[in-house]
């Protein structure tokens, strides 16, 4: 299955403000990097948000997201929200945000 080129797009139009940023394609959908790692992205219909242990933990417990598995092994910091998470472009924004703080943290590659 596709992924949804619209969530793409919607990310683009925050991302493409920030430094050293990129996009990969990975996994079936889209991956955007910054300084190297990878920061978020788009499976299916889902947006997958790299956020670190803790914050991924607090995370999952809301109603529209759920751990970033494909493959049967869940990638640790990493959660997909359904779309009803980020309906507007401010929601979208902010969870972008909270990715970009974690991202941040990491030495660059």
């Amino acid at each position: 299955m596709p992924y949804n080129e619209e969530i793409d797009v919607r990310i683009k139009k925050v991302v493409s403000n920030w430094k050293n940023t990129g996009a990969k394609k990975m996994f079936g959908g889209v991956c955007h990097l910054l300084n190297g790692n990878m920061l978020c992205g788009v499976y299916k219909e889902y947006l997958i948000l790299r956020l670190g242990g803790q914050k991924s933990e607090e995370v999952l417990k809301l109603p529209f997201a759920r751990q970033f598995d494909i493959t049967g092994k869940p990638m640790k910091g990493w959660v997909m929200l359904e779309e009803k998470g980020f309906n507007t472009d401010k929601q979208l924004k902010d969870w972008l945000n909270i990715a970009k703080q974690y991202v941040d943290t990491l030495p660059p590659k």
